[in-house]
């Protein structure tokens, strides 16, 4: 073990924190190609945001350790010429690299999502189970996977492996043969695809057979079925999967609640919280057509798209595919599961009141909303840091103003002087 850790600081760079993070230097760029499979994080030591995810990348490195997956990290500011390279311009950007491969990761930022990303895009886009247990360990976990039954060709499969190769950066894609399907789930037809989430399994309605004709029909039914199923029913919904969530192409039904910084919710806001979530279970069958349910811990982006400060907690509904948004009447903090229901039987049928779009002008005010919030929070937060922040660009701009007119100044000073003695000599 020695051995290898001397190995990998003389020739990537240094070993951190018991050999787990690699330092990486500026010869990375050349030996990557042969040196295996990597995640790195490109990071600068003033950023916020790696900061606050070194801990984490720590744990990620340590998880990754008995898999060929490598995990490093590089100093943008002292190998900038690094960053260029992999085109990582800000920070921090985690990458997945093969030799022949890159890809950037954008999802949410904690120890789980992380490895599994890393495990499955270190993998073949459809990983074929052949060992029961393996099959019954998936099952017992609350991990959310898709599952092919049956043999590994025909329309079904091509296409279900062409979009399983597209959304590998987001979800497990599995297959199993007919035999494992009959003895382990009582599938009896092949081939089928299910989607296993939450102890439950849900179908894609195949038919039979398929030809030329009906290629492209499959295609298409097949991704949008995929992607209304690769979330759970009641996800946490924040920024960085916000945009993922959207291409579910449904109404995204977001319950707004307020977390402290050590991620814990009040009473009041659990209570609000749990009651949208035990409706959307329920009444599954109703809405999922429709709708993708979630909450989120701040109200952070519902303030910027109502331009509004908002009171939590709250309910909002976002049309992923024209990205209006819609919101009741009444207060959510009272609301009772009979009139959410209503105010969403009004979202379908189109009767509740449309605000909001993704027209230029909506977009500018909502940009010099969330400027005026900034300044306005920073002011309560650090007033004497936005004096310092804006009185110092004035400052200097002044310095400059007062040296260009007094050099213009001075320069006519001297012209005048220069004049007056040139016509006393003329004189003269």
């Amino acid at each position: 073990m020695r051995m290898i850790a001397f190995v990998f600081a003389v020739t990537f760079g240094t070993l951190t924190h018991s050999s787990r993070v690699i330092e990486l230097s500026d010869r990375f760029p050349e030996i990557r190609k042969d040196s295996g499979i990597w995640l790195v994080q490109f990071y600068a030591p003033w950023c916020g945001h790696c900061k606050k995810l070194e801990p984490i990348w720590l744990h990620v490195a340590q998880a990754l350790t008995r898999t060929n997956i490598k995990v490093g990290k590089v100093d943008v500011t002292k190998f900038p010429n690094v960053a260029s390279e992999f085109k990582a311009y800000a920070t921090p950007t985690i990458k997945f690299l093969r030799p022949d491969y890159e890809h950037t990761y954008n999802g949410e930022r904690t120890k789980k999502a992380l490895v599994d990303y890393a495990l499955r895009m270190a993998g073949p886009p459809v990983q074929e189970i052949r060992q029961m247990e393996s099959i019954d360990k998936l099952r017992n976990q609350s991990q959310l996977f898709f599952l092919y039954v049956g043999d590994r060709e025909g329309f079904l499969w091509d296409v279900y492996y062409m979009i399983a190769s597209q959304l590998q950066p987001h979800i497990f894609f599995y297959s199993i043969n007919d035999a494992m399907g009959r003895e382990i789930l009582g599938i009896l037809k092949t081939p089928v695809i299910l989607v296993h989430k939450e102890g439950e399994q849900y179908f894609y309605n195949a038919k039979d057979e398929y030809n030329d004709s009906q290629l492209e029909n499959l295609n298409s039914t097949l991704f949008k079925w995929i992607s209304q199923e690769r979330f759970e029913t009641f996800p946490k919904i924040s920024n960085e999967n916000l945009k993922e969530v959207m291409q579910t192409g449904k109404y995204i039904v977001l319950a707004i609640v307020e977390e402290n910084r050590a991620k814990q919710v009040s009473e009041d806001m659990l209570k609000f919280r749990n009651k949208v979530e035990t409706l959307s279970r329920k009444k599954r069958d109703v809405y999922h057509e429709h709708f993708q349910f979630g909450w989120m811990g701040n109200g952070d982006l519902a303030n910027s798209i109502l331009m509004d400060r908002i009171a939590l907690p709250y309910l909002l509904v976002l049309n992923s595919s024209t990205y209006h948004h819609h919101v009741p009447d009444d207060d959510p903090a009272v609301m009772s599961v009979e009139a959410i229901e209503d105010f969403l039987e009004q979202v379908i049928n189109h009767t509740s009141p449309v605000y909001g779009g993704d027209a230029l002008h909506i977009n500018l005010a909502r940009r010099f909303f969330d400027l005026k919030r900034n300044l306005e929070d920073m002011w309560q937060g650090n007033p004497l840091l936005l004096v310092v922040v804006f009185s110092l660009p004035s400052m200097f701009f002044l310095l400059i103003l007062w040296a260009c007119c007094c050099s213009d100044i001075i320069d006519a000073d001297d012209e005048e002087e220069y004049d007056d003695l040139a016509s006393h000599e003329k004189r003269e």
